[in-house]
């Protein structure tokens, strides 16, 4: 059991890490290229980091305790969806499409870096209930992301519209709302079935 839960911590260190780095990377990319999918992609990125660092501190604690960070970390899975309103609002004020391929190699970027973190975590989603079932969504979800952003650039390289990358922001803050119900019910049965064992 020991040597399950520092494998997992380990796993869950290193896909934060990854998580906040390349924060900053498509952060920058988004600003200087005005993309809206890239922008939610990489509050989304920062999301990350945040529920695998709050994982690692719940590790060590009682199935109720954690229930409750699973439902704290359904909330944080709804940031980007936020954070994409704000900046669809700004893109229909000022309707420039983005650069196409920044977009797509960035996006391109993002689906490595994912695909990566999703495959550190999948041995572990079983493990630690709500808790890994929420990092593992999260590298999941985001590498679909990913393949909209890189399908995004190329229709833009032969479309200049603001649409493309609309969309597929749309499709990521949904996806974050839809993760982020999962989360909150996977956590909601194991502090119900933790309470059941001592009625």
């Amino acid at each position: 059991m020991h040597q399950v839960e520092t494998g997992l911590r380990r796993a869950i260190w290193i896909v934060a890490l990854i998580n906040i780095a390349y924060f900053g990377i498509e952060m920058g990319v988004a600003l200087s290229i005005g993309s809206v999918s890239l922008l939610a992609d990489s509050v989304d990125f920062f999301e990350d980091a945040a529920v695998n660092f709050l994982i690692v501190a719940a590790l060590g604690w009682s199935a109720v305790q954690r229930a409750r960070v699973g439902r704290v970390l359904s909330a944080i899975l709804l940031i980007p969806a936020v954070a994409f309103g704000w900046t669809l609002w700004g893109k229909l004020a000022v309707p420039t499409p983005p650069a196409p391929m920044p977009l797509s190699i960035t996006g391109t970027g993002a689906l490595i870096v994912n695909l990566y973190c999703a495959f550190l975590l999948a041995r572990w989603r079983h493990s630690g209930s709500s808790l890994t079932k929420a990092a593992f969504l999260s590298a999941r979800n985001d590498a679909l992301a990913n393949l909209g952003i890189i399908s995004a650039g190329l229709v833009t390289l032969l479309w200049q519209s603001i649409w493309p990358d609309v969309i597929v922001g749309l499709a990521i803050a949904a996806m974050n709302v839809d993760a982020a119900r999962a989360v909150w019910n996977a956590a909601r049965e194991e502090h119900q079935a933790e309470l059941a064992r001592f009625v």
